[in-house]
């Protein structure tokens, strides 16, 4: 930790400093201090840790890592023991003899006192990164239930995650006002959970395996790849290198679903490691609160398990990982899940996943002075599903392979490099038939995208950082596209940074594979031929201050982002309230995003936070320009944590005030009445846990959807499913009311090894 009169020395300087002129202000701010030691922070794996304290110890003096873990810190006289620190890993101290550039490597799992800690800030921005990160950390996830990914942003204000449809259970998110296909998915920073995945990827990470997560607005870098328009969400599963333990986590709620979560690391030798990591979950009971005599939530039967292998020396770090994943979701009308049917054709949804993933990671160290080193990833996945909805069908088998070779090095202090080439491959092999007891149709799409980037940095001591990269690719289906993108950061200061971001994106569409859950309705579904590649520009500035109030610190920032887009991929579900026609646009589409979030931590025991979002998202429908219907117009956010003085007990509570927004167009009935409203109202969402912290574990109890918000008629005409006006994709709330859960984590650690 950092003193209290560190921080009020510097916000003191930074008083003062602005009355001096700007510029003579930048140029203090950017001036290179002399006789620094340069240095770089990383795990044992080669990856660069951000923000992690780097102090000679004894004292406050020090720095902390940037982005690509890179740091400057001044000698003191007498002193020789630099101590580095990050949470989730072993602190690390180093005799400095001298040199003038030195690398610190830190080793993963730390126990502090034998008890869990868990952490008071959540979505913690990462300062010291060039672009807008959010960063989620394994004590942000314990603050609730978070049984997977889609669970795992409650409490964050930026991502929002909502059901598709009334009838699968399928989630999306959203992130600066427009769907999540245009948020590149990466699972340790290779792209992932593309195509078919999309509908149920949320549910496909279970949360207890999750080490981090985080989330990048706007234009990502050009390193792993194209596809990012308005973000990256990065996921980061627990580590076999980390600390030998045995962690067990057993959940259950209200609506009868119960969990199982293992992990369990094992080192083989100080230089290779494997762990296991296995989840099991089912829903055993089925429930229909709303009475429409369709199951509010399918019954899921889940098995996942990952086995992952780590091996490193000084110079040379090799991971790779096999996963697979078979999962059963069972939906439709009550009658199908019992022995004598009192109906004679109940409408039944049976959606039956199996899923395949490996990876290898290698990484060579040319020159560790420089920074420089040499990667190679290769990963492949398989995805074969099988869906049935009423009497339609859709099944796929998606192979995938991604290779990215890259290379890195650091010009001199100021000047770095990174280049690389990668190739993508995609084969899709689609049966379907979209309309009841019709012809079975058969597609098979192959795309194949090589390409390469160079991407360069200037840094001035963090104090300036300017970044650009450019990517060329080619696909078979669409040819030669550039991407370029841009990332600007002024920092003149610990308590003022400002952020600048732009770049294009691109992403081919997948309509079936990504959306076919819109089977679930009677509506006629219409594809145009020759669907054009999305291409969308993104654009966006970010400010965050922060300073001691009070003693203790407050965190402010502010950010607005546009994105405009290009071919999107129109899903037209106002012209014709009976089809769904998706079509490339015909007219303009955009987004306009405001956000403002405010943090501050009232004591030691007591931390809150606050936020609140403006968006302004349309599209072109049928020659008229409207807001995109099912998305609200605001979301604010308020979460708070209390902790006891022993810290052995604690509470987390986060309200969403979530705004109204619009329905697609309803049509008359017979009597006069509208199908559904025009426009959804304001509803509000609290979640709310109860911590005990142990030396083995931990005990937690919660509920989500406290305020009981529920969205009455889910499913339009559920009574006649095989009729023309079944629809179970108006989904705009949550679609069950309150739910209660309680669950226990332990931890068994290994006695014998250090």
């Amino acid at each position: 930790m950092i003193s209290h009169s560190w921080k009020m020395n510097h916000y003191r300087h930074f008083l003062s400093s602005t009355k001096a002129a700007l510029l003579l202000a930048l140029l203090f701010g950017c001036l290179p201090l002399r006789a620094q030691i340069r240095g770089f922070v990383q795990n044992v794996e080669g990856d660069a840790i951000a923000g992690a304290n780097i102090v000679w110890a004894g004292t406050s003096k020090g720095t902390v890592s940037n982005e690509k873990g890179g740091f400057f810190l001044e000698p003191i006289t007498g002193k020789t023991e630099i101590v580095t620190s990050f949470i989730g890993y072993a602190n690390d101290t180093l005799r400095w003899r001298g040199e003038s550039s030195i690398i610190i490597v830190l080793r993963e799992g730390i126990v502090m006192n034998d008890v869990e800690i868990a952490s008071q800030r959540t979505g913690m921005k990462l300062n010291l990164a060039t672009s807008n990160t959010e960063l989620i950390e394994t004590a942000d996830l314990l603050r609730f239930a978070c049984c997977n990914l889609g669970e795992s942003f409650s409490a964050n204000p930026s991502v929002d995650v909502s059901y598709s449809d009334a009838a699968t259970g399928a989630k999306q998110i959203k992130l600066l006002g427009l769907s999540g296909r245009y948020v590149q998915m990466l699972t340790e920073n290779i792209p992932n959970f593309r195509g078919a995945a999309t509908p149920f990827a949320l549910s496909y990470v279970p949360g207890p395996w999750m080490q981090s997560i985080q989330v990048s607005k706007g234009a990502a870098t050009v390193k792993n790849g194209y596809e990012s328009i308005t973000g990256q969400i990065n996921i980061e599963f627990l580590k076999p290198q980390s600390e030998e333990a045995l962690d067990l986590n057993v959940y259950g709620d209200s609506k009868g679903k119960a969990e199982t979560n293992m992990s369990v690391n094992y080192h083989l030798s100080d230089k290779l490691s494997t762990g296991l990591l296995v989840h099991m979950e089912n829903n055993f009971l089925e429930h229909d609160m709303n009475h429409d005599n369709f199951v509010d939530m399918p019954r899921v039967k889940q098995y996942n398990i990952q086995n992952r292998w780590m091996y490193h020396t000084d110079l040379y770090a090799l991971q790779a990982s096999v996963k697979g994943m078979s999962e059963r979701r069972h939906g439709g009308n009550m009658q199908t899940f019992v022995l004598v049917h009192p109906e004679t054709n109940p409408y039944s949804i049976d959606i039956s996943t199996r899923r395949w993933e490996s990876f290898v990671k290698n990484a060579y160290f040319v020159n560790p002075d420089k920074g420089s080193n040499i990667a190679l990833i290769l990963s492949g996945s398989r995805h074969v599903q099988d869906a049935v909805y009423g009497k339609k069908f859709y099944g796929i088998d998606e192979l995938n392979g991604y290779a990215s070779l890259m290379y890195e090095t650091d010009i001199d202090d100021i000047h770095s490099l990174s280049t690389g080439a990668s190739l993508n491959f995609d084969d899709f092999r689609q049966d379907y038939s979209l309309v009841a007891d019709g012809v079975r149709n058969h597609d098979d799409e192959k795309e194949c995208v090589p390409g390469a980037y160079v991407q360069y940095t200037f840094n001035l001591h963090d104090k300036l950082v300017m970044m650009g990269g450019i990517r060329a690719d080619y696909s078979n289906l669409y040819g030669a596209f550039v991407t370029p993108r841009a990332h600007i950061k002024w920092a003149p200061n610990d308590i003022f940074s400002l952020r600048a971001s732009g770049g294009k994106g691109y992403r081919t569409p997948h309509v079936l594979a990504e959306s076919h859950n819109m089977l679930a309705s009677s509506r006629q579904i219409v594809i145009d031929k020759h669907l054009k590649q999305e291409e969308a520009w993104n654009s966006g500035i970010s400010a965050s201050l922060h300073f001691p109030l009070f003693d203790t610190p407050l965190t402010l920032s502010l950010e607005y982002y546009y994105t405009h887009i290009i071919n999107q991929l129109v899903a037209d579900m106002d012209t014709d309230p009976h089809a769904v026609h998706f079509h490339n646009l015909q007219g303009t589409a955009f987004s306009h995003t405001t956000q403002a979030n405010a943090t501050y931590d009232i004591s030691d025991a007591i931390s809150v936070s606050a936020a609140f979002r403006f968006m302004d998202a349309r599209t072109t429908y049928n020659g008229i320009l409207r807001e995109l219907p099912l998305t609200s117009h605001y979301k604010s956010l308020f979460s708070g944590t209390w902790k006891s003085p022993l810290e052995l007990w604690q509470v987390d509570v986060t309200l969403q005030m979530n705004g109204g927004g619009r329905l697609p167009n309803p049509y008359t009935l017979p009597d006069g009445n509208l199908s559904w409203d025009a426009t959804y109202e304001p509803y509000q969402i609290l979640n709310a846990q109860v911590t005990r912290l142990f030396r083995w574990g931990s005990i937690y109890a919660g509920g989500e959807n406290l305020t009981g918000t529920c969205q009455e008629y889910a499913i339009i005409d559920a009574s006649n499913p095989w009729g023309g006006n079944f629809d179970s994709t108006m989904i705009w709330g949550p679609l069950e009311k309150a739910m209660f859960y309680a669950g226990i984590r332990f931890k068994f650690k290994n006695k014998q090894k250090n």
